[in-house]
């Protein structure tokens, strides 16, 4: 697996900024523009970090831009009073509009050909919570998420741990993609039509199959990822609320439930310990810095994967569906865009910078949504 460079655009010690000029107009949607949506967050893009060595004290945490990068990756929107709410989403939804009320656009594009869903955990099927041990599957999600499993072939790429994700959803039907998409879990007669698959898999019963295969680019950094855990760990000890999640190829410092006081405490522990670990990475997700190796792999490789593992790469026939809520997962949205004409669909309560085609609010419109599909699908089949 080739080693990312300095330069991609996810590495938060980027110095170039992310903008339309390095994305390509192509990748973003029209709801990007400021003119359109005067209420739209920050949320796609990574502050500038100057070319230097890690920030050694806290000034250079400030000046860098850590804090500024922190606080856009928070979920905006929350306690609005329901009128203001709304009066923040209208404008979004003409650009970026709901895929419930385009629900007709949708299907009528997935006429005669097979959909292939993907789904992120947090914010999607979960609602977000303080503490990421009680993200409890929405009530109502598993019996819908098992019927669309039988009805078209289903994935949750997420960033938490493979084996965790599947404890908290438990449907052997689905296939898995833990830690951003370097832990993938498949079956056997899918992973063998995969040509990346012949030096990262290895068979495994893992306590949820009897018959799959793991594809694991980054398996060679388990040790590191193991060594880095223990050390942000013992790090975090005496700060108030942070808590280090291993999720085995990489590892989260969540903040959601610290003093926002003391977040600069938060990102100074972590990049004085990564000062020693030049092959890992720190990106931001929601109250969350992840640090990770430094591989050309995300989730949208892990859509490329799955897609080739399915034989559904290169069929015309073919509409995949992704569907999450964090900044991990635009590189998702811009690869269906870009290879394999599928649709992104944002889940976010305020409007975002995004290559997604179309939003939903919350979990509860994930539901309603996938509710859908499955009532469109059987009625075609009558």
């Amino acid at each position: 697996m080739d080693v990312e460079s300095n330069q991609a655009s996810s590495v938060l010690a980027d110095t170039t900024l992310l903008t339309k000029s390095r994305l390509g107009s192509r990748n973003l949607v029209p709801c990007s523009s400021t003119k359109n949506c005067p209420s739209i967050v920050p949320g796609g893009h990574y502050l500038p970090i100057r070319k230097k060595n890690r920030p050694s004290n806290l000034e250079d945490v400030y000046s860098n831009g850590w804090l500024d990068a922190m606080k856009a990756s928070s979920p905006p929107g929350r306690g609005l009073a329901r009128d203001e709410h709304d009066s923040v989403f209208s404008p979004w939804e003409v650009t970026c509009p709901s895929a419930l009320r385009s629900f007709q656009m949708i299907t009528s594009a997935a006429e005669g050909k097979r959909i292939v869903l993907f789904l992120d955990y947090d914010g999607t099927l979960s609602p977000i919570v303080n503490d990421p041990d009680c993200a409890i599957i929405l009530d109502g999600m598993l019996p819908v998420i098992r019927e669309a499993a039988s009805l078209f072939p289903t994935a949750i790429i997420t960033g938490r741990r493979r084996d965790q994700v599947y404890e908290f959803v438990g449907l052997s039907e689905l296939y898995y993609a833990g830690s951003h998409g370097m832990d993938i879990m498949v079956p056997t007669v899918a992973a063998s039509k995969a040509d990346s698959c012949t030096q990262n898999c290895d068979a495994s019963t893992d306590g949820q199959a009897t018959d799959e295969n793991l594809f694991q680019p980054a398996k060679e950094f388990l040790p590191m990822i193991d060594e880095v855990f223990r050390s942000l760990l013992e790090s975090m000890r005496g700060i108030d609320g942070a808590k280090v999640e291993n999720n085995k190829f990489c590892v989260s410092v969540h903040y959601r439930r610290v003093s926002e006081e003391n977040w600069y405490e938060v990102a100074q522990r972590v990049l004085s310990i990564l000062q020693g670990y030049p092959r890992l990475k720190v990106t931001h997700g929601r109250k969350v810095l992840e640090v990770r190796p430094k591989i050309k792999w995300n989730k949208g490789k892990a859509v490329d994967f799955f897609m080739d593992s399915l034989g559904l790469s290169n069929s015309f026939d073919v509409l995949p569906i992704y569907i999450g809520d964090d900044r991990t997962d635009e590189d998702a949205f811009r690869v269906l865009r870009e290879k394999h004409n599928g649709f992104g669909i944002l889940v976010s309560a305020a409007p975002k910078e995004t290559s997604a085609l179309y939003m939903l609010k919350d979990p509860t419109e994930v539901k309603d949504f996938i509710e859908c599909l499955i009532k469109w699908k059987k009625s075609g089949e009558t």
